[in-house]
């Protein structure tokens, strides 16, 4: 594979470009970092402009002179930056074991100061490393030693910062080699480098726009926390909000970023110029939306307002409407120099079209996308969808690129998360590939299955026409079928009864955390149903207590924003745990996901708690409803993982939109019911003919319950 360019903040792009001019010709397979992140010591920051880590030539630090020096003055000048970036990169380097060697460290960093043409004098003899012209370069790397294997995949980690998503946890407690807890140590000791996609996508920074797209589980959360603290470490003055839609996303975006931080330049980030906020806000924390609300002097609409005027599902688009008309009359100022944003697919495009309208020129707005997130969505929205156009039809937002330039729109091609066992497994039970009465859903196109890592078996994607599919060696990494089985890292269970359920669940995480050698804060218990969470949640949290086993329900026994606790197990809904992962996911309740009423909305919701997992997932449910699932699970085991089924015309997937849309029968007369007797109701309340007070007491409780139970935006 050539030179690998990756385009950071450089301070001078056209000698840069002429540097990676005069190495790709000698250099066959490494990486350039242009404009590297800076190097710190805890009393100065130090900035390399290209870095080189190469098998064939080892690791060269160069600084792009911007004079000659003409005097002995100029060049101890010159001497002095050099030496200071020798010493700076050599006790970083230090610091991580895989790079060292007994007392010393195990490569020794090559350092040059390159000038535009040859210097008028010679460097002075006490002068180490290379002082030459751009054209003497290429002899000069060419001559230099090479590094080993391992060293070099050590050195990447180094350099990339990823050591620090290694957990801080030792593991020590894993004693047999073999148990999941041994595996699970096996593969985070894997997750060292960060893959070529993952590093232009968290380096490279142009200057306007940037999307980032790939599955979940592809990196997207990992590599925004790295260009977020890559950003405030290049620039301190800059005002950065990293934003997101899920509530608990706040821990794990949190931790990344302070680690991060200390990688760059050893100190936790300036919370007042690096803001960690969630995209609404609440009563109790800023969220970016908020912020805007506040620059414009207008009050921040809370979730019970947005609810009650546009409906659940409308309620934050219609709040950021209102803010929009609000600042295009007043010609907002923009109160950001850049805007990351994470879970792009949950938002709505007037919150992208506020954040544009906020963010200073040149637009640095970067967003995290999930493919297919939706199973049955269409097309992803382009960028005149999300920012609107200008007043004559013009693109606001370009995603194009030249050659030479930061990338401005990345796909992270590899999940890191799910085993391709649980992706194909999940992928089979959202779309009803093997549902007895056929397919749920289909993305609109059918080559997106492609996008999303998966390989033609048979037939073709096209309407109309049989395929069968297979997940692509490529779409994920070769430690999983080497440290896992298929049958162990995906199983599901059904019982009879909801008693036999949990006590099987708090069973099976009893023997996780003794024979499996696993810990508390490695298990994740997801609930189906937001709106039950708080009644289902105290059966399972009995039985595991039975065990001698503590656990949390996640947002009512901790923070909204803390999913996992040390010595505890997680228990959350759909909507807490999305975005979250843990090795041991046990989805429970699945029989939810059978019912005809809102049967997509149950199937996503199924996929997603399928997909939280690293490593090993169990899919359980009681009751009569569960067996449906359990054929459908073992129908794809049966396949080996391959999804088989026809892919829809067009006609036909207007169908399944449709059939699926309907409600079931009576439901339609019910709902009619009961929206005259309500309306009814608010008609007297607000005539003064009546009082909630005046309801019998049980079904007022029942009211107030309904209003205020688990929903996935509760806590604005």
């Amino acid at each position: 594979m050539p030179l690998e360019v990756v385009y950071g903040a450089s301070r001078n792009r056209t000698s840069a470009q002429a540097l990676v001019g005069q190495l790709q010709p000698i250099v066959d397979e490494g990486t350039i970092y242009l404009g590297y992140p800076v190097l710190a010591t805890a009393d100065e920051r130090v900035e390399v402009d290209a870095l080189l880590v190469s098998r064939a030539h080892g690791l060269v630090a160069f600084l792009l002179a911007d004079s000659l020096p003409a005097c002995d003055e100029a060049w101890m000048a010159v001497i002095a930056e050099q030496d200071r970036v020798f010493a700076v990169l050599e006790g970083h380097l230090s610091r991580h074991e895989g790079l060292r060697s007994g007392r010393r460290v195990a490569i020794s960093p090559a350092t040059a100061t390159v000038f535009a043409s040859a210097p008028p004098t010679e460097a002075p003899s006490r002068a180490e490393g290379f002082y030459g012209a751009m054209f003497a370069v290429r002899d000069w790397v060419e001559g230099l030693p090479s590094i080993g294997e391992d060293l070099e995949t050590n050195l990447q980690a180094a350099l990339q910062r990823v050591t620090t998503i290694k957990p801080a946890k030792k593991r020590s407690s894993v004693a047999r080699a073999g148990s999941r807890g041994a595996v699970l140590k096996e593969i985070e000791r894997e997750i060292a480098n960060l893959d070529r996609w993952q590093k232009a996508a968290a380096i490279e920074s142009p200057e306007g726009p940037q999307r980032i797209r790939g599955l979940a589980g592809s990196g997207k959360t990992v590599v925004l926390a790295l260009k977020a603290a890559y950003w405030h470490s290049q620039h301190p003055d800059w005002h950065i909000a990293l934003t997101f839609h899920t509530r608990a996303l706040y821990q794990q975006i949190n931790d990344l970023v302070t680690r991060f931080m200390f990688e760059h330049t050893n100190d936790k980030p300036d919370e007042t110029q690096l803001r960690i906020v969630h995209s609404w806000g609440s009563r109790a924390s800023v969220g970016a939306y908020s912020s805007m609300a506040a620059a414009l002097g207008e009050p921040a609409r809370d979730w019970a307002y947005a609810r009650g005027k546009y409906g659940q599902e409308g309620a934050f688009s219609g709040v950021c409407r209102e803010l929009l008309d609000v600042a295009r009359s007043r010609d907002a100022q923009p109160i950001f120099d850049a805007v990351l944003i994470d879970e792009a697919q949950d938002l709505p495009p007037e919150f992208f079209q506020l954040v544009y309208l906020f963010t200073k020129h040149p637009k640095r707005i970067v967003w995290g996308y999930d493919e297919l997130q939706r199973l049955s969505e269409e097309a992803m929205p382009t960028t005149d969808e999300l920012f609107g156009t200008g007043p004559s039809g013009e693109n606001l937002i370009s995603l194009d690129s030249a050659d030479g330039e930061p990338r401005r729109d990345i796909v992270l091609q590899t999940c890191y998360r799910n085993t391709p066992w649980a992706l194909a497994t999940a992928h089979s039970l959202g779309v009803g590939v093997y549902r007895p009465e056929g397919l749920l859903q289909h993305p609109d196109e059918p080559t997106l299955w492609r996008d999303i890592g998966y390989n033609v078996v048979r037939g073709q994607l096209s309407a109309g026409s049989p395929v069968t599919l297979e997940r692509s060696d490529r779409s994920y990494p070769p430690y999983f079928p080497e440290l896992l089985t298929a049958q162990d890292s995906v199983a599901v269970r059904s019982f009879a009864t909801r008693e036999e359920h949990d006590a099987w669940v708090a069973g099976e995480i009893e023997r996780n955390l003794t024979a499996d050698e696993l810990e508390a804060d490695d298990i994740l218990i997801v609930l189906p149903d937001a709106y039950t969470a708080k009644s289902r949640a105290p059966h399972l949290m009995r039985q595991l207590n039975r065990r001698g086993i503590q656990s949390h329900l996640v947002g009512v026994n901790t923070s909204v924003d803390e999913v996992f606790q040390p010595d505890s197990v997680a228990i959350a809904h759909i909507h807490r745990a999305k975005g979250n992962e843990a090795p041991m996911v046990y989805a429970v309740d699945c029989q939810h996901a059978t019912g005809q009423f809102n049967a997509v909305t149950k199937r996503n919701s199924l996929f997603t708690a399928i997909t939280r997992s690293r490593a090993w997932t169990r899919i359980t449910g009681w009751g009569e409803q569960m067996a449906p699932i359990q054929q459908e699970v073992e129908a794809i085991f049966a396949k080996s993982f391959q999804l088989d089924f026809t892919i829809p015309t067009r006609s036909e997937l207007a169908e399944l939109r449709h059939l699926h849309r309907d409600r079931p029968k009576g439901a339609e007369e019910s709902l009619r019911k009961a929206t005259k007797g309500l309306a009814a109701f608010l008609d007297a309340y607000e005539r003064g003919e009546l009082d909630p007070l005046d309801l019998p007491p049980a079904l007022r409780t029942k009211l107030i319950l309904s209003l205020t139970s688990d929903s996935p935006d509760d806590d604005r």
